[in-house]
C-alpha cells in the first residue's frame, strides 16, 4: 500500500488555486530577489554563465587542445558552472531521455504514486516531494523522481518507471555516456591543479565507486511564482553535476553578489562543480550557490545527475599538492556523509537563528 505524504505540488497546481499555501511562500528577505524568469532570461546585461565548447578537448593539435582546456578550467574556477556544448552525447540519446522522463510525469498521479519513496524509512529512491523537515517548515514548488543510474551493478531497476517502455534503455545509455564525459572533465580539472590526469577521479571513487544519481525535477505552473522557489538556494554536494532541461528557464546562479539567470542554450548540458571538487581543490574550483525559479505559464522539467563519491570510504580534504603555508587548507577532513550532515546542521542552525 502506498502512503501519501500530503498533496503533490502537481495536484496543488492543477486544483485551480489562486494563492499558494503559506509553506511555499519564501521568507521576506528572499522575496525581494525573485523576479520574472522569462524577462530575466532575455536580459543581456551583466555577467552571463559561460558556454564551453568541448569539441577540441582531445584535439591532436596541442595548441588547440590547450586553449579548450584553459577555457574549461577558467569557467570552473571563476563560475563553477557552465553550459557545455559539443559534449559528445548525441541529440538522439538526450531527446530519448527527455521524452521518457516527461512521459513518466504525464502519467496520472495515482500511477506515479506506485513509485513513491518513503523518506521517513530511508527509502529515498523513487517519486517524491520535499517534506517539511527543515526548521522553517519551508517547502519547494516541485515534485521529483530520484534514482541511482550508474554503476549498473548498483542500480535497483525494480523502482525504475516501467512506463514509458523506453525509460530504462534511454536512461541507461545516457548514464554510460555521461560517466565517460565525467572522466574527461575530471582529467582536465586534475591537470589544471598540476596533478596526474587520473588523480581527481581516483579521489572521488574511480570507475567502481563514483555514483551517478539522477533526479528528475518537475516544476508545475505556479499561480504566484513571485512568492515561491522550485529549489531553494544551495550548493551541490557532488563532485560534478550535469543538468538537462526542457528549455524553460529557471536556474539562477549567485555570482558576484547577484542572482544571474542562466540562458537556455540549445544542445547544451549545464555542468556544475560540486562541493566535493571544491574541497579537494581547496576552492581553486568553485561550487556555486544556485536556486530554481518557477513560473505561471510553463511546466519546467530538469534532469540533474549528481556524480557522488562513496559516503564513508573516502576522506574528503584539500589535496596536499594544493595547500601550502600561503594557501592553508580551507576545509577540515570529513567523509562525504559527514559533509552532508555538517551542511544540514548548519542549515538548521541558520533557520533557527533567523526565527529568533
Amino acid at each position: 500500500m502506498v502512503i501519501s505524504v500530503g498533496p503533490r505540488v502537481e495536484s496543488l497546481s492543477s486544483s485551480g488555486i489562486q494563492s499558494i499555501p503559506k509553506e511555499y511562500v519564501r521568507p521576506k528577505e528572499e522575496l525581494t530577489s525573485i523576479g520574472d524568469v522569462f524577462a530575466e532570461e532575455k536580459s543581456v546585461e551583466g555577467p552571463q554563465v559561460p558556454t564551453i565548447d568541448l569539441n577540441d578537448i582531445d584535439s591532436e593539435d596541442p595548441f588547440v587542445r590547450e586553449k579548450c582546456r584553459e577555457e574549461l578550467k577558467k569557467a570552473a574556477s571563476d563560475w563553477g558552472v557552465m553550459h557545455v556544448v559539443n559534449h559528445g552525447i548525441s541529440d538522439d540519446v538526450i531527446d530519448r531521455v527527455k521524452k521518457a522522463g516527461a512521459a513518466f510525469f504525464e502519467l496520472p498521479i495515482e500511477e506515479k504514486e506506485k513509485y513513491a519513496n518513503d523518506q521517513a524509512s530511508g527509502k529515498i529512491q523513487g517519486y517524491g516531494s520535499k517534506l517539511a523537515n527543515n526548521v522553517s517548515g519551508q517547502l519547494e514548488w516541485e515534485d521529483y523522481f530520484f534514482h541511482l543510474i550508474f554503476p549498473e551493478d548498483k542500480r535497483d531497476l525494480s523502482i525504475w518507471p516501467k512506463t514509458p517502455t523506453d525509460y530504462t534503455e534511454a536512461t541507461s545509455e545516457y548514464a554510460r555516456l555521461l560517466r565517460g564525459l565525467a572522466t574527461k572533465i575530471m582529467k582536465v580539472l586534475s591537470l589544471g591543479l598540476g596533478l596526474e590526469e587520473d588523480r581527481l577521479e581516483k579521489e572521488v571513487g574511480g570507475i567502481e565507486e563514483l555514483l551517478l544519481q539522477m533526479k528528475i525535477n518537475y516544476y508545475p505552473k505556479c499561480p504566484q511564482p513571485e512568492l515561491a522557489l522550485g529549489v531553494e538556494a544551495h550548493t551541490d554536494v557532488s563532485a560534478l553535476t550535469f543538468i538537462l532541461h526542457n528549455m524553460v528557464p529557471g536556474l539562477q546562479l549567485f555570482y558576484e553578489g547577484k542572482w544571474v539567470t542562466a540562458k537556455c542554450v540549445p544542445n547544451s548540458i549545464i555542468m556544475h562543480i560540486g562541493d566535493t571538487i571544491e574541497i579537494l581543490s581547496n576552492r581553486r574550483y568553485k561550487s556555486i550557490l544556485h536556486r530554481g525559479l518557477v513560473n505561471k505559464e510553463k511546466v519546467r522539467i530538469s534532469w540533474a545527475v549528481f556524480c557522488e563519491p562513496p559516503k564513508e570510504k573516502i576522506i574528503l580534504k584539500p589535496l596536499p599538492e594544493v595547500v601550502s603555508e600561503a594557501e592553508p587548507p580551507l576545509f577540515p577532513p570529513r567523509t562525504f556523509a559527514q559533509h552532508i550532515q555538517h551542511k544540514l546542521f548548519r542549515k538548521s542552525q541558520d533557520a533557527a537563528l533567523s526565527k529568533e
